[in-house]
């Protein structure tokens, strides 16, 4: 075996972020294919792909060196600091780098930069790593390059000092124009101190080729331009990944330094436990093991579980033996498998939230499968009248860690990891890292950008990439599947250089984030397992290092703090309910699931705003299925999938629940099993429950048949299939029906779903459904509260508001608050968070100063009583908008013209109040008023625009409204009256929607229209999609021709549109003519003025009626005066010859 002569110790990975694109897999590859016996990685101030890293190396045989290339701070110049590759020598070393950048990112942050201080470099602690000097970023090669010899002598010795024999001067030779300088000098400085040199190579990126895509990752973390000469340029080509061979040609001149850096490998044994769990210690009472508390805890829960489910005593007795077997069988496999501690944990602050006000989901996932967690208060979901499955969470069979996903509401989520993080301390816990990646469409914008490229034309590129539900399609699949991006690929330069350079990023870390709900809780300290980043500002949180999934192999325990808006939604719902009735006393975790006035919006599918339920396919399919017990919710939940949805199992489900289909349960055995769903095998604990009741499986062993089935290996499968008709044989069933239900039971397992989480998430879907049901003004202001930033949603949820006949008042500076909130059982009062631009600190302002002075009197009174640095113009002017101030003058309009003059003479009121004005020997009655300038009133369409603008849609009336009249004189049906015809028909209304998409026949549109009676979808297909394209925008109104036909898919009507006409066309085409009545005083040379650009425009005719003392008549203008009939003309003639003097001729 020949000896190893290099090893690579300088390597930033992908996971520098700033810079490097290496990945981690072709590194170490590279490193085997190269015979390198170790390979180091050390990122820029972290160690983000330690554990990728560290297991890709012993998987391939090559040791892991683990370092970080370090931010070492300059006291003399805090802009500049020095850079230290770190190296840790074992196990204690790695610790010590976790804890040194811990304590970088949580107290030394600079610009963006986690920097350690050198006093932290202590000899205990520098005994643990090894040091390379940094080459021409740390102390000492600066002072080299500056040609101030003693200063690097001083700090290459304070190096030395501080780590021993564990520093070396580090020299490298990548072509950058200080290298030989630096070389030389740096061995002048080993022969004056006798330090060791080693040879390393800055590692950015694998192949030369991939110097211009390291270049553009570069510009991208930096908002830089690839082309801009001005950036710094401080890459070089040759920092690719060179072999041995290449290194040794580079440095055959000093064959010791490279030699030094196996030495370095050698001297680093870093070794850590991959995949065994550490928990938290639980404090128990004095006596007590975690086993024995558990014990006592479930025990005693159970007891209270059962008064609650079963009042009458007698009841509970007969009932009481199989929940305390199951109770009893649940703990000893918790206590055999080790995790007492870990249910202590979750149920401590599940049980800390819901006693201090920060509602919690009744369970989610397989974890409501438990009695234990049931009665220690961590689900709420009696898993016994339900059928769940402890099994299917914790499976003696098959050891895992339990994983209790939680749901909090998501406003007090926070709340519940601050009592945590007091509980264990804050050095214990912590929040979880996650990295963003540049994915085919961000990648394609990101490359376009540093190229210079214009927005357009990127956003028309990244558009060209196809999208789907849960699917991300990569570049390659792009070109593939659109043949407009094969032919610019081929035919336009700027396009195959992006995507060339957009290839080689694709899939790189780009960013760092965090974890939606994961928090870690350390026995000890977060460091002792890895290192904690956090980003800068006031109010970011500690995240660990790792991912999830290697937080979790290093030994840390993960627990899922999850946030559900419908908890929120809930509690702010029925906080609503008491205001308003404070008698209101039901508990809504209790209530049984048997109300049918619940049932009867899921049966009507009226189901905005409740939870699960809310999408058009799930109505459809809530109509067919008609729900009337808690069963059928769970099922709903479980069914309403692509894969059941097409496979007949809902079709079998729907009509066996109606009667229309005999329901087979296959056996006499199976109906308690089956029944719920029909004789459908729906869930995947059926699947299990079959197994054990007609093939002699344990749950456990059943689990394990589940989770074979879903992976399909013949030969596990081929297995199954004889033990099910062996123990089928052996239990007396007949073995041919246990290979008929094993072959179903495969069919199915694709499909089947885990029913203890559609079980508990069927409990906030039923919980939503009887607070829309009963108090359904306090649900929808909630629910509306929870989306105030969210146009498009709010918008839906105030239409099926009026659908269900609540009434909503308008915002308003004197009733309104930052929430929706119900006034009574039919009436909501309109957020002014929800304005756009106001903002919360805004309006709790104003509410503030409204409560405590009382209601606020004119447009002066509020600017002078409100801080213009909370409540801005731009708020108040949008508060306008909306109508908020119409209580103190509804003429929006001259409200808003005097805005700037109420503000001034607040400022200057303000600014007078210490220093005696002209007026203080008076009282307020004697100071001259303040005249507001007078502006004419809004035209009800401008006064709708421009409160679209600031609500995000109309609020006060509807913009049909505005030329209903002139409509219905031409269009006599409303949208609500439509029925099917076989001749066209005419339609009106106003585009609240327009969808497009690419169809057999080409490319169509589907059009909403409004006319405030109903609003129906329009289709155009392609010839008429491109014949009208242009009109088809929101808010145009729109006069459409087309047939309609009623619509078996759906159940309603199909539309299919031929024509479409704006007001304009429509009225010039269906007018008889155009009639101007003048007299004498008419001013005629004004009148030519004004029609002249009109003349000729459209078909309408133009009529004169003229009536004077001497002589009256009509007088036809001809045809070269024909006009189109539009908003523009009629209102200038209006203006010009009055209200009455024009007429529209139908």
């Amino acid at each position: 075996m020949t000896t190893p002569r290099f090893v690579h110790l300088r390597l930033h990975s992908e996971f520098s972020i700033t810079d490097g694109i290496v990945r981690l897999d072709e590194a170490v590859g590279r490193a085997v294919a190269d015979g390198m016996p170790a390979l180091g990685l050390s990122d820029l101030a972290n160690l983000f792909g330690m554990v990728k890293f560290y297991k890709a190396c012993r998987g391939k045989g090559v040791k892991p060196v683990v370092g970080a290339d370090v931010w070492v701070e300059n006291p003399d110049d805090a802009d500049a600091p020095f850079r230290l590759l770190l190296l840790a020598r074992n196990r204690d070393g790695y610790l010590t780098l976790c804890q040194l950048l811990t304590d970088a990112y949580r107290t030394n942050q600079r610009h963006g930069r986690a920097e350690i201080k050198r006093d932290w470099l202590t000899p205990e602690r520098c005994r643990t790593l090894l040091a390379l000097s940094g080459a021409h970023m740390s102390d000492v090669g600066r002072a080299l390059l500056d040609g101030q010899l003693p200063v690097a002598q001083a700090a290459a010795r304070d190096w030395a000092a501080r780590f021993g024999d564990g520093f070396y001067l580090e020299i490298q030779r990548y072509g950058a124009p200080h290298c030989d300088t630096l070389v030389e000098r740096t061995l002048w400085l080993a022969g004056e101190t006798g330090l060791p040199v080693v040879a390393t190579h800055p590692v950015q990126f694998m192949h030369r080729d991939d110097h211009k895509a390291h270049e553009a990752r570069v510009c991208i973390a930096k908002g830089e331009i690839l082309g801009d000469r001005r950036r710094a340029r401080l890459f070089t080509e040759e920092q690719y990944f060179k072999s041995t061979a290449e290194m040794a040609e580079l440095f055959a001149d000093l064959p010791e330094a490279l030699a030094n850096s196996v030495e370095i490998a050698k001297r680093c044994n870093v070794t850590i436990q991959l995949g065994k769990n550490y928990l938290p210690d639980f404090p128990t009472p004095d006596g007590m093991t975690l086993d024995d508390y558990l014990i006592h805890r479930a025990n005693e829960g159970l007891v209270e579980r059962m008064q609650a489910l079963y009042p009458d005593p007698a009841q509970r007795e007969a009932e009481m033996p199989r929940y305390r077997d199951r109770l009893k069988f649940e703990l000893d496999t918790i206590i055999q498998m080790g995790f007492p501690g870990y249910f202590l944990i979750v149920a401590d602050f599940i049980n800390w939230a819901k006693h201090n006000g920060c509602p919690v989901g009744p369970g989610r996932g397989s974890g409501a499968g438990s009695l234990v967690a049931y009665s220690i208060g961590i689900t709420d979901i009696d898993p016994l009248a339900y059928a769940l499955l402890f099994e299917r969470f914790l499976n003696p069979e098959r050891v895992s860690m339990p994983d209790f996903d939680i749901d909090f509401c998501q406003d007090n989520r926070w709340r519940v990891i601050e009592y945590v993080r007091e509980k264990y301390g804050a050095d214990a816990v912590s929040q979880i890292v996650t990295f963003g990646t540049m994915a085919a469409k961000a990648v394609v914008r990101d490359v376009g950008r540093v190229l210079d490229l214009p927005y357009m034309f990127c956003d028309g590129l990244s558009k060209l990439i196809p999208a789907a539900p849960g699917k991300q399609y990569s570049l390659d699949d792009a070109v593939e599947m659109e043949p407009i991006l094969k032919d610019r690929l081929a035919q336009e330069e700027e396009v195959a250089e992006l995507w060339e350079l957009a290839k080689k990023l694709e899939g790189l870390t780009r960013n760092i984030g965090m974890h939606a709900g994961g928090v870690l809780i350390a026995p000890g300290k977060i460091t002792d397992f890895c290192p904690m980043y956090q980003a800068g500002g006031e109010d970011a949180s500690p995240v660990s290092q790792f991912d999830k999934d290697d937080v979790e192999q290093v030994g840390l325990v993960k627990f899922d703090f999850l946030g559900l808006r419908n908890l929120t939604i809930i509690d702010l719902a029925v906080r609503y309910i008491k205001q308003l009735q404070p008698d209101f006393s039901v508990d809504m975790n209790t209530m049984p699931f048997t109300d049918p006035a619940a049932y009867k919006v899921l049966q009507e599918a009226n189901t905005t705003a409740v939870f699960q339920l809310e999408s058009d396919g799930m109505k459809k399919l809530l109509e067919k299925l008609k729900p009337d017990r808690f069963e059928d919710i769970i099922a709903v939940l479980a069914l309403y999938r692509p894969g059941p949805l097409g496979s007949g199992m809902v079709d079998d489900f729907i009509l066996r629940k109606a009667g229309k289909q005999a329901v087979d349960y296959f056996h006499p055995d199976l109906t308690a099993c089956l029944e719920p769903t029909y004789g459908v095998i729906v869930y995947q604990e059926q699947v299990m429950q079959i197994s054990q009741i007609i093939g002699g499986y344990t749950l456990g062993g059943a689990d394990m048949l589940r989770r074979a089935m879903g992976k399909k290996k013949p030969e596990e499968m081929a297995k199954h299939r004889s033990i099910i008709a062996e123990g089928a044989k052996t239990k007396g069933y007949d073995p041919a029906l246990a290979e008929q239900l094993f072959d179903l039971m495969t069919k199915f397992a694709e499909y089947g779903f885990n029913k203890s989480h559609t079980a508990a998430y069927a409990v906030v879907s039923y919980q939503t459904a009887w607070l829309k049901a009963h108090y359904p003004s306090a649900f929808m202001a909630a629910t509306m509260s929870s989306e105030l930033d969210n146009t498009d949603q709010l918008r839906v949820f105030y239409d099926d508001s009026l659908k269900n006949k609540l009434k909503f008042l308008p915002p308003d500076i004197n009733h309104s608050h930052y929430r929706f909130v119900p006034t009574d059982r039919q009436h909501i009062r309109y957020a002014l968070g929800a304005i756009k631009g106001t903002g919360e600190a805004a309006v709790e302002h104003l509410i503030a100063e409204r409560e405590a002075h009382g209601p606020f009197v004119d447009l002066f009174d509020f600017c002078r009583r409100t801080d213009k640095r909370i409540v801005n113009r731009r708020a108040i002017e949008t508060m306008i908008r909306a109508g908020a101030f119409d209580g103190l003058d509804d003429n929006r309009a001259k409200l808003l013209a005097n805005v700037e003059l109420a503000m001034s003479l607040a400022e200057q009121a303000a600014a007078n109040i210490n220093q005696g004005g002209l007026f203080d020997d008076f009282d307020d009655s004697v100071a001259p008023p303040v005249e507001m300038k007078d502006v004419p009133a809004w035209s009800e369409a401008q006064r709708l625009a421009e409160e679209k603008l600031a609500i995000g849609f109309y609020l006060s009336g509807h913009p049909f409204s505005a030329h209903a009249a002139t409509v219905r004189r031409f269009v006599k049906n409303t949208l609500a009256s439509l029925s099917p015809k076989k001749e066209p028909q005419t339609l009106a209304g106003v585009v609240t929607l327009v969808r497009t998409k690419v169809g057999s026949r080409g490319k169509m549109a589907f059009v909403q229209l409004d006319d405030g009676t109903a609003k129906h979808d329009v289709s155009l297909f392609s010839e008429a999609y491109e014949a009208n394209r242009h009109k088809l925008r929101e808010d145009a109104l729109l006069i459409v021709e087309g047939k309609v036909s009623y619509d078996d898919f759906s159940g309603g009507l199909r539309i299919v549109v031929d024509s479409v006409l704006e007001l304009a066309e429509a009225q010039s085409r269906f007018a008889q003519g155009l009639a101007l009545s003048l007299h004498a005083e008419s001013d005629i040379g004004k009148l030519k003025h004004l029609l002249q650009p009109f003349a000729g425009s459209g078909p309408c005719p133009l009529r004169f009626r003229y009536a004077g003392s001497q002589a009256r008549g009509e007088l036809d203008a001809g045809e070269a005066w024909n006009v189109m009939l539009s908003d523009a003309l009629l209102d200038s003639l209006r203006a010009l010859l009055g209200e009455k003097s024009v007429e529209v001729l139908m």
